[in-house]
């Protein structure tokens, strides 16, 4: 299993993985839609599920460089 200095050693430390976060983060981290009724409110959800992936990964690395997150993560799913 992959630890928080897992996602640094490889987002952080080493030159591909920069480019690599630098890339998802252009591409994934999209404003709201705050205008279009119920097509706006659909763009923005799909961008909040893109953004999700981002927030993991930043926040292991976060965690990794001694960064506490006051955010709590969400509870497994049971299936």
């Amino acid at each position: 299993m992959p630890t928080p200095q897992t996602y640094r050693r490889i987002f952080e430390d080493n030159a591909d993985g920069v480019l690599i976060l630098e890339d998802l983060v252009k591409r994934f981290s999209q404003p709201q839609v705050s205008a279009g009724g119920i097509d706006a409110v659909l763009k923005t959800y799909e961008r909040g599920g893109m953004r999700k992936v981002l927030d993991y990964i930043l926040g292991q690395i976060n965690r990794a460089n001694g960064v506490q997150d006051d955010v709590q993560e969400d509870p497994p799913i049971d299936v």
